[in-house]
């Protein structure tokens, strides 16, 4: 009897290992487990911010790529201005900008021309009188633009001018303008003959201009 139950302790306490042994090796899985699900929890979560910063970075370089592209407007001078007259039957004044700068510039509308310090410009040959019809052009590095004043008729030719105070317009009649630089024909010995005429808007190229004007072929 006494054996028996000596038999039936020894099956029990290797039954109780047995489930002591399992429970223990199920707590070290379980504890494997949480250790790399923390580290995967942890390596996304890294990769998210390297993300975000990375998106931040290619955002603020876009921003400074398109600062760097914002295109100034230009600016008049006498060493930038050129004025010359072709007389005949389709006569006009032609004004000449170079763009002497290294970055492309804009130009906004028409030439605002004052001969012999006229209290007044020219007046504009294209658009609404006292509305501008929002021409804008972009001159590019050592580029050109050009205007026509057609002096084909006899009140249009006039008389000689001695000079002339140029201002580059802005996007309206309120905007600032940038000016005046003051050519003198004289100086230059240049013979300009302007009367009551009209000045047309900028163009890329001096057929274009001589079109607007009426005199281009």
């Amino acid at each position: 009897m006494t054996a028996a139950r000596s038999r039936r302790r020894s099956a029990a306490y290797a039954a109780l290992a047995l489930g002591l042994a399992g429970s223990l090796a199920l707590t070290g899985c379980n504890s494997h487990s949480s250790k790399k699900s923390k580290k995967s929890s942890s390596s996304s979560s890294k990769s998210k911010k390297r993300k975000i910063i990375g998106g931040g970075a290619a955002a603020a370089g876009a921003g400074a790529g398109a600062a760097s592209r914002r295109v100034p407007d230009c600016y008049p001078s006498t060493y930038k201005l050129t004025f010359s007259q072709q007389t005949g039957a389709d006569s006009h004044v032609t004004v000449k900008f170079k763009n002497n700068t290294s970055r492309d510039c804009k130009l906004y509308n028409a030439p605002l021309l004052r001969f012999n310090n006229a209290k007044n410009p020219l007046p504009l040959l294209q658009g609404t009188p006292g509305q501008f019809d929002g021409t804008r052009i972009t001159v590019p590095s050592h580029g050109y633009a050009y205007a026509v004043i057609p002096t084909n008729t006899a009140a249009a030719k006039g008389t000689e001018q001695k000079s002339v105070a140029v201002d580059f317009m802005g996007t309206s009649a309120s905007s600032v303008t940038h000016g005046p630089a003051t050519v003198n024909f004289a100086e230059k010995r240049l013979h300009i003959s302007v009367g009551k005429s009209k000045v047309t808007n900028w163009s890329s190229s001096v057929h274009g201009a001589e079109l607007a004007a009426g005199v281009g072929k």
